[in-house]
């Protein structure tokens, strides 16, 4: 009942929002059709470009959890189960991902939607959560064959948006640091960011995060070059606020699969266009934590 409430949910804004993505997404895919045939459209150029600065960057696939400091251009969704001590789930549709751009050599834009949270306990009103922003401009990216490394720096927004107390009290920004390195199959990323409250700083805290990822891809060719085993370790240290002192950490074991091309051209190289996919397990390593044994489901249409 709670999902068919989610799929069925009657908000004017939100059906002008989902109309004007299909209305756009419409037109550009009518573009890049008349693209293919002239070869000089912006579409057809656009993504050129977007190609070539990929190309200098590590083609490591995007973690379940962290952020990537590599730039990508997708459509992306996510679906979390988060289980309270009391043994009730919580589900997050959608997990505040959307779509993600790179309308410059340097740079990403990724708007997310905001996402729907359904309650198992009856005392908490299901409800849409928070919209949020990121952005993220590369510093340095070498490719595998000249350093295999990436920095970038992100700067994220949440605006409070979120009904029934899904949501935050007051808007937040979140600036961040990403590295990552590369050895042969084996990928190594780090994040580290802080919360900045707008508002009620006091009331809020502020929150370190720091994520760790290890990935190993099973093999450069054949099917095990779609995929990557990782663990993840997502630690969050809280500065004021109700949590002051206290700190949680996650270990994130999991598997993506990807990316796997949907088109190809004439001479069988494979298109921009294509899936990813994965799951992984959030586990508490220390006492203080409000979920536990958190299921986490992704899938990514990049293009």
């Amino acid at each position: 009942m709670k999902f068919y409430l989610f799929c069925t949910y009657n908000h004017s804004r939100i059906r002008t929002v989902i109309a004007g993505c299909a209305l756009l997404i419409s037109a550009s895919f009518a573009s890049s059709l008349h693209g293919v045939a002239q070869g000089t459209s912006f579409i057809s150029r656009y993504q050129a470009r977007v190609s070539a600065t990929q190309a200098e960057q590590p083609h490591w696939v995007t973690p379940l959890v962290t952020v990537t400091p590599r730039l990508e251009q997708e459509f992306r969704t996510d679906f979390v189960r988060q289980t309270n001590p009391k043994g009730l789930d919580t589900w997050n549709y959608g997990n505040s991902k959307g779509l993600e751009i790179i309308p410059e050599k340097h740079i990403e834009l990724l708007f997310n939607l905001p996402p729907f949270l359904a309650h198992e306990s009856p005392a908490t009103k299901d409800g849409f959560g928070d919209i949020s922003f990121n952005s993220k401009y590369r510093f340095y990216a070498r490719n595998e064959e000249h350093g295999n490394a990436i920095i970038t720096a992100f700067f994220a927004a949440t605006i409070p948006t979120g009904k029934s107390a899904n949501g935050s009290c007051c808007a937040v920004v979140t600036p961040t640091l990403a590295v990552g390195k590369g050895w042969g199959l084996l990928a190594l990323t780090s994040t580290a960011g802080g919360s900045l409250p707008i508002t009620n700083s006091k009331g809020l805290g502020h929150t370190i995060a720091w994520n760790n990822v290890a990935q190993y891809r099973l093999a450069k060719t054949g099917v095990g070059r779609f995929f990557w085993p990782e663990v993840e370790l997502n630690s969050s240290f809280f500065i004021g606020g109700a949590n002051d002192g206290k700190a949680t950490t996650f270990a994130t074991p999991g598997v993506i699969i990807g990316r796997i091309p949907l088109t190809h051209d004439a001479t069988g190289k494979p298109g921009r266009l294509g899936v990813t996919f994965g799951a992984g397990d959030q586990i508490a390593l220390t006492s203080f934590h409000s979920t536990n044994h958190n299921l986490v489901f992704t899938a990514r249409l990049p293009f």
